[in-house]
């Protein structure tokens, strides 16, 4: 039982930026993980005074899948987030005001939509738009596990296979039997000197049916989950009680009740 990959989204709803390790810390998530997000225009954000919504506000892979065409990556020394699509790339300085606007311009041009507003990128300190900011503090920083054993067996069920990368979770491992993840609610993991508490499962929803590599709905996997296991969750959140640097191949034990 082991840790496989590790992935972070500084932006909700943009692509996943693989990571060598991180570095854990008690009540808190991943580093940059959702610490961006783009707004539909239906609301305002204050920074000075963050207030979670629920992720329909915010453009995403559930509603916007043509999103996934864009391939991203957060430069942290500069605050500048690197947008590829296709041969071509561009550069946008998030710590300032205009960057911010020239970012939400191009998502938005790119997508072709239609919005309830001006869309916006938006971002505040201590603040992660993860989808379950809404339920408390403690959910909005915690981590979100995946079975890739689960994902094996759900891709045998709907003949295909599946790129974990749908699931959009922090922290993918391997080594327990598919779907046992369901059963840890309430229990606890150590990770080398880290110790977590598995506190919910995760509901799924229509992300999950947009390809990553194509940027297209190729299996409605909402329904294919609660078809084959009769509810709607795979994968699981857990918080940080005891922190450490954790990295791929370090191995995952699961406490006893």
């Amino acid at each position: 039982m082991f840790v496989d990959s590790l992935y972070r989204y500084p932006v909700k709803g943009l692509s996943a930026e693989h990571l060598g390790s991180v570095c854990l810390k008690e009540a808190q998530g991943f580093p940059f993980d959702r610490a961006y997000a783009i707004t539909d225009g239906s609301f305002s954000f204050d920074p000075s005074d963050p207030k979670p919504e629920p992720k329909t506000k915010f453009l995403m892979l559930a509603k916007y899948e043509r999103l996934a065409k864009l391939k991203t990556r957060f430069l942290e020394e500069t605050s500048e987030l690197e947008v590829t699509h296709e041969s071509a790339t561009s550069r946008f300085n998030l710590a300032s005001d205009i960057g911010r606007e020239e970012a939400a311009s191009f998502v938005s041009a790119f997508l072709g939509a239609s919005f309830p507003g001006k869309p916006k990128f938006v971002h505040a300190p201590g603040h992660q738009f993860t989808d379950v900011s809404v339920h408390s503090v403690a959910l909005m920083r915690s981590i979100s596990f995946i079975n890739l054993a689960t994902v094996r067996d759900l891709g045998a069920r709907v003949g295909m296979e599946l790129a974990p990368l749908r699931f959009r979770a922090n922290v993918y491992f391997d080594g327990f039997p598919a779907w046992s993840e369901m059963e840890w609610l309430g229990r606890h993991i150590r990770i080398g000197d880290a110790r977590l508490k598995i506190v919910r499962r995760t509901k799924r929803c229509a992300a999950t049916s947009v390809n990553p590599a194509t940027g297209e709905r190729d299996v409605n996997l909402p329904i294919e989950i609660r078809e084959y296991v009769n509810h709607g969750d795979l994968g699981v959140y857990a918080e940080v009680l005891q922190g450490c640097t954790i990295k791929p191949g370090d191995a995952i034990m699961l406490a006893e009740h």
